[in-house]
């Protein structure tokens, strides 16, 4: 597939937001990328025209009940058909935050068996609780499954920032031993939030700034077309995002988000 022919889409309801954001990170690399209202595609029924679906962050539906779960709800009644296809084809699924949290109550992730009727585990209040704000380091810890990291080596930390007041994964207590080594052994373990020097977090504040289990900030499905993370790339895509950007070289174009956008396409265009 030719760059300038892939297409992306990018989801928005009421809450949303980053979207324009996002769409712009994949403009940028010379693809195709558009914004749509939920509503505009249930009415064309068309999402199978695109190659790439994205959930981008935002507080969709007020992120009443809990985060995600009204807008994940509202497409399987809305659009489940066309979204059990594009799974089933194998075409790729990026939800960023909200859009992690929105993934994960679909049952779109983790996925151990495909799409679940119930989440199989959950994102929620951080700890300590309240609303975090603040750029985090991560670790890629995936050995290439991911589609959506396949421009960041193994063990490589980058840098992104967060915005979200329910980030914290946790698999249900009595599963979590069991299920944190399935993901590790099928490869879907993507990110853990680490500390500058590489590090693991091993659940400490600020380092780990949710109290996420095992650190995690990104997962992807058995697959690994579908990957979802909590820290916003779309917010880190070029030099100037960053927090002290005046101290990097004036010749730096692009942050480490580009690497999430850049993995994807390299991907559909078969250049990994």
């Amino acid at each position: 597939m030719k760059i300038e022919d892939i297409k992306v889409c990018v989801m928005r309801v009421g809450g949303t937001n980053c979207d324009a954001e996002t769409q712009r990170a994949f403009q940028e690399l010379g693809v195709q990328a558009e914004t749509l209202q939920v509503s505009e595609l249930i009415k064309r029924h068309n999402l199978l025209d695109y190659d790439v679906l994205v959930f981008p962050g935002g507080f969709s539906f007020g992120d009443y009940v809990r985060s995600g779960v009204i807008f994940a709800r509202h497409l399987s009644a809305n659009l489940g058909k066309e979204i059990e296809m594009f799974v089933a084809e194998g075409r790729p699924i990026l939800g960023i935050c909200n859009g992690f949290q929105i993934m994960v109550e679909y049952g779109l992730l983790p996925g151990f068996e495909g799409i679940s009727a119930y989440p199989e585990a959950t994102l929620t209040t951080n700890e300590p609780a309240g609303f975090k704000c603040k750029w985090v380091y991560l670790k890629q810890e995936n050995r290439g499954k991911c589609a959506f990291t396949s421009a960041v080596p193994k063990g490589k930390t980058i840098r992104l920032p967060i915005a979200h007041g329910e980030g914290r994964w946790l698999f249900p207590k009595e599963k979590e031993e069991a299920l944190l080594k399935r993901l590790i052994d099928e490869d879907m373990l993507v990110f853990r939030y680490c500390t500058k020097e590489r590090e693991p977090a091993d659940g400490k504040y600020p380092a780990n700034p949710n109290g996420s289990f095992f650190d995690i900030a990104g997962i992807c499905n058995r697959e690994g077309n579908i990957f979802g993370l909590m820290p916003h790339p779309e917010r880190a895509m070029y030099w100037w995002q960053q927090p002290d950007w005046t101290s990097h070289p004036s010749n730096l174009q692009y942050g480490d988000g580009k690497l999430i956008f850049q993995s994807i396409i390299n991907k559909l265009t078969k250049k990994c």
